[in-house]
């Protein structure tokens, strides 16, 4: 009998990019799992919170939601970004001791890294300074999360974790414009360009900045494995350890696309972070998490499901 048969799983966000692989992972391994949207509870309201507690009675919650976006996103929601995360995951947590709940898997963000944290990423180096200034507030939020499970543990005894996913990316990713990040965006330029016969396409920045990607299947399996196996305050990288320039990675997507265009770099447009790459040693050792999808093979999936998939507004 498996870790996961006949257990309630509560998934926020599990309607998501994410959370919906990772939702049917969960019911694969037996657990009988609930999902919602914002419109059934709205997790920014303590009200709204403690009734999902009291309708859904999880024993393990695994809390994906957040209000999320690229750097374009981040840099015009400041505010919004910074409360919606913080007050989502505040009360979802501190909701979960009083419900008893037997695991509480708290999803953070790499942005909550230091914008010079030397590289590989250690977790070690989470409060070595202050995050890249464009997503620190939606970073900062998240990262207080990690405060506030190592705190419930000491305090409350309360099994509460912290996993922090590198960039994602893969099939149902967001695709519109304003909002994405990186990879979807350029796919989805890349493929525009190409149907509409255009000759270019603007990228953001100079290009020289590195950025590590994690398939969201990957991403799923880590996130289940570390609900499964890990019981400690530290928190856990979950990537691939494997860099990418955005300048390579714009030329892979075109390649992959078919796009022969020339690309325009805007370089008013800001880069973010310098470089992105996680030591992922923690997660191998504490729970056996090693991704497993290469970064060419998820990317051509992304592209075949963005190509076949109903095309997103402007």
């Amino acid at each position: 009998m498996g870790w996961w048969q006949g257990m309630r799983v509560t998934v926020t966000g599990g309607k998501g990019f994410l959370g919906r692989p990772l939702t049917q992972m969960l019911e694969k391994a037996g657990a009988n799992v609930a999902t919602f949207s914002s419109k059934d509870y709205d997790l920014t309201k303590q009200k709204d919170v403690g009734r999902m507690y009291a309708d859904l009675r999880p024993e393990v919650v695994l809390h994906l939601a957040a209000r999320v976006g690229g750097i374009g996103a981040n840099r015009d929601n400041p505010g919004r970004f910074f409360y919606d995360n913080a007050i989502m995951g505040i009360e979802m947590m501190e909701q979960a001791r009083h419900n008893n709940v037997r695991k509480f898997v708290q999803v953070g963000t790499v942005c909550a890294y230091p914008k010079f944290a030397p590289v590989p990423f250690s977790e070690d180096d989470l409060w070595n300074g202050y995050p890249e200034e464009t997503n620190a507030p939606y970073g900062l939020a998240k990262k207080m999360l990690l405060v506030q499970a190592q705190a419930y543990r000491q305090q409350y005894g309360l099994d509460a974790i912290y996993l922090i996913p590198v960039n994602l990316y893969g099939p149902h990713d967001n695709f519109d414009l304003h909002t994405s990040h990186v990879i979807p965006a350029l796919i989805r330029k890349c493929i525009e360009a190409k149907r509409s016969g255009a000759t270019d396409i603007e990228v953001w920045g100079t290009g020289t900045p590195t950025r590590e990607f994690l398939y969201v299947d990957d991403a799923a399996r880590g996130i289940m494995l570390g609900a499964e196996r890990y019981d400690k305050p530290e928190p856990v990288n979950l990537g691939t350890s494997e860099e990418i320039s955005i300048k390579d990675l714009v030329a892979l997507i075109a390649e992959l696309t078919g796009f022969k265009g020339k690309i325009v770099y805007d370089s008013s447009k800001p880069d973010g972070q310098p470089r992105r790459k996680l030591n992922v040693e923690r997660a191998k050792k504490e729970f056996g998490f090693t991704a497993e999808t290469p970064f060419k093979v998820g990317l051509k999936k992304t592209i075949e499901w963005f190509e076949t998939a109903p095309q997103p507004v402007a």
